[in-house]
């Protein structure tokens, strides 16, 4: 492999790494503004998780993470109805998933900060190719 080459792969593997990096800014900001609005009534945070192996796909990202993991910062126990809600805006949104699946993100959590409950999607399944 050229000197070329590897200098086009390093700059690839880093504009990636900076819309990762974007998207998780971006839901972070949006979140705590619909939080201060009264639009929802917990904060949500989003991170990179290491993803669930059998919801690989071709783009998934194993080496940053394949995970978009969104934590529901409540200081109670949620209710895995709401958990699930929570996964379904997101799933929702058709945009979103896509642009989640090209960046390397296979798998959906959601989690809150007290208890274990925690549901898990996999994003291809929600990319509604062909319909």
């Amino acid at each position: 492999m050229s000197v070329l080459n590897i200098w086009v792969k390093i700059l690839e593997w880093f504009q990636e790494k900076r819309s990762r990096t974007a998207v998780i800014t971006g839901f972070n900001i949006s979140a705590k503004e619909a939080f201060v609005n009264g639009d929802v009534p917990v904060i949500l945070e989003a991170s990179i998780s290491k993803g669930y192996r059998e919801y690989r796909h071709q783009f998934s990202n194993i080496i940053s993470g394949s995970g978009f993991r969104i934590k529901a910062h409540s200081g109670m126990q949620l209710s895995k109805k709401n958990i699930v809600n929570i996964g379904e805006v997101v799933l929702a949104n058709e945009r979103l998933v896509r642009r989640l699946v090209v960046l390397g993100f296979d798998t959906l959590e959601v989690h809150c900060d007290v208890g274990n409950h925690g549901c898990r999607w996999q994003l291809h399944d929600y990319l509604m190719i062909g319909e």
